[in-house]
């Protein structure tokens, strides 16, 4: 493998999915989102956030994890990143890790991802984790990962406020969240194979004595992009509403286009966005790229979930009026 190349004061908006942005400025503007995001940041606190996160879980360091710790610093050297966000692993066999925090964020990796990942696969997840960071991703997250792990009716200060509109808003900006960071991890690795098989292990887990194959995975993800009628669309909608990241063969296939689009291959040739450039896109072409990016497709399987709900509403209200009729 070729010497990654040092991504001198990139801007995240230089790899950021235009859904991200666009789905975050729709959060933003749904009424009450300020004040749930204002209300569960002053109930909790920074210090509250670390007592919930860090509860069971240990500091890496230059003597603890050493290895994860100088790959680490790698990392952070690669993205050009000056902050060091503090880093921990907990001991949970689940397999994730999260960007969390609201002035001070960290990173929490479960020691169930490095089990399954080899040390450059545990790379991409690290760059994964600080894409987040540096995209001011970890507020909207701390409070998503909150909502989920202790629900809103268990935060009586929240009472008033409809929650299911904030809900699906949040959830839908969660997984266009993953899939910018998705875009950080493979810059900090400049491996696309490496990406390839971490969401391959995610999704189906490691070889196990048997054979893997990231080409037949690739091949999949493509499966359940392009076939199927507008009913299946409407399921992988339906089944994705309330998921925090999309799932695996979606994230492939989504970061194999930005690669085919040349995107990639422009920001390791060291043309991309500064941090010093004030210039950002606006919100009016973060919507046009991200409709035409998901194009008539979504469209479709959105308004053909819109007739299904009215058409049963129909059906229920008829039968209802019969059962009326029949007393």
């Amino acid at each position: 493998m070729s010497p990654r190349m040092k991504l001198v004061q990139i801007a995240s908006t230089a790899w950021e999915h235009p859904a991200d942005r666009a789905a975050l400025n729709t959060l933003r503007s749904i009424p009450g989102f300020d004040t749930v995001v204002r209300k569960i940041a002053a109930f909790f606190g920074e210090i509250g956030i670390r007592q919930l996160f860090l509860a069971n879980a240990v500091k890496v360091g230059p003597n603890q994890r050493p290895k994860l710790w100088a790959m680490y610093q790698e990392v952070l050297d690669t993205m050009d990143w000056p902050e060091i966000p503090e880093l921990y692993v907990t001991q949970t066999p689940l397999v994730n890790a999260a960007a969390v925090g609201f002035e001070k964020p960290f990173i929490v990796i479960n020691s169930g991802l490095i089990e399954l990942l080899e040390p450059e696969e545990q790379r991409e997840i690290l760059g994964h984790e600080l894409g987040h960071i540096m995209s001011g991703h970890t507020t909207y997250t701390t409070i998503a990962i909150i909502l989920m792990t202790i629900g809103f009716q268990n935060l009586p200060f929240l009472a008033g406020i409809a929650i299911l509109p904030f809900q699906l808003a949040l959830m839908e900006w969660y997984r266009k969240a993953e899939l910018s960071s998705d875009r950080a991890g493979l810059l900090s690795t400049q491996d696309p194979r490496t990406s390839m098989s971490t969401f391959l292990k995610m999704a189906g887990g490691k070889e196990y004595g048997d054979a893997i194959s990231i080409e037949a995975f690739q091949e999949q993800a493509k499966a359940y992009e392009t076939q199927g009628n507008v009913a299946d669309r409407v399921w992988q909608v339906i089944n994705t509403a309330f998921r925090t990241h999309p799932f695996g063969t979606v994230r492939a296939a989504e970061l194999q286009r930005w690669i085919d689009s040349g995107e990639y291959a422009k920001i390791v040739g060291g043309d991309y966005r500064r941090r010093d450039d004030s210039s950002s896109p606006p919100l009016t072409a973060d919507i046009e790229d991200a409709a035409g990016y998901y194009g008539d497709q979504a469209k479709e399987a959105m308004e053909t979930i819109s007739g299904v709900l009215s058409r049963a509403r129909d059906a229920f209200t008829e039968t209802f009026k019969a059962s009326s009729e029949e007393k």
